[in-house]
């Protein structure tokens, strides 16, 4: 029943098998369909020293933070089944040659604005330090009946878990967001109430899971922590804790160097 989407650009670059999916109730074993790995990761070129000059630095511009949408105070255990895609659209962010298309849906009758949601995860994949900052990927989010290669839905917890078994066969149990051929399922619960092993506003947790199925789809695999004191890897599954590492929702550091980590057992 797994659906293939394939997204593939010429000219040496990756290309993504779309082949299977992920929860974060699985155990990151390998998928077994999967024949091309990621891309690796490029290593950064030092940076040309600057020549003296009496003129000051100018001040590196913040990274810019994720709006977040309002946050739901109360989470329905189920809603409607019916979905509203947003009527949102944005520019290219990244500079792979071929981006990757999305969607965003919200479920009927909870609070959350659909293009509220779809304008947050757009800010989400275009931030400096997520995905689209690998020189291979790109992504744009696209507006209601427009074509598109990925649809990222937001559903009550058991919504969700109908959409993640159908999809996955997987038990997300109402707690966990999954990755499903064709799309991200993010269960309400954690969209609005993060998780307990994260420390870090509601925005920041949104990041995290956006990146970490996102990651899925690049055919990143589930990571372990690197070492104790250091940034969690984005793929790691830390709503199941973290395991001495610091909590993370970015692929990337601030110095633009990917956040790894050993292949989750």
């Amino acid at each position: 029943m797994v659906a293939a989407v394939t997204a593939a650009a010429l000219g040496g670059s990756v290309f993504l098998f779309l082949d299977g999916g992920r929860s974060d109730a699985s155990s990151g074993a390998p998928r077994t369909s999967t024949t091309v790995q990621a891309a690796a990761e490029p290593t950064p070129s030092a940076s040309p020293s600057p020549s003296p000059s009496p003129t000051p630095t100018p001040t590196p511009t913040p990274t810019p933070t994720p709006t977040p949408t309002p946050t739901v105070t109360e989470v329905p255990e189920k809603g409607s089944g019916t979905f509203t895609t947003a009527v949102a659209s944005g520019r290219i962010v990244g500079e792979g040659p071929k981006p990757l298309r999305y969607v965003v849906k919200v479920e009927d009758g909870i609070a959350v604005s659909p293009e509220q949601a779809a304008n947050e995860i757009a800010q989400i994949l275009g931030a400096p330090r997520g995905w689209a900052h690998h020189p291979r990927y790109a992504f744009q989010l696209v507006s209601a009946g427009q074509p598109h290669d990925i649809t990222i839905r937001i559903a009550t917890p058991g919504t969700a878990d109908a959409l993640c078994w159908q999809g996955i066969q997987q038990d997300t149990r109402g707690e966990y967001n999954c990755e499903v051929p064709g799309g991200v399922v993010v269960n309400l619960k954690r969209w609005a109430k993060g998780s307990p092993t994260f420390d870090g506003p509601i925005h920041d947790y949104r990041a995290l899971i956006i990146n970490h199925e996102m990651g899925h789809f690049l055919l990143y695999r589930h990571m372990g922590c690197s070492g104790p004191g250091r940034l969690a890897p984005v793929m790691m599954q830390q709503i199941k804790g973290l395991h001495g590492c610091l909590a993370n929702a970015w692929p990337y550091d601030r110095n633009g160097q990917f956040i790894s980590g050993p292949p989750a057992t």
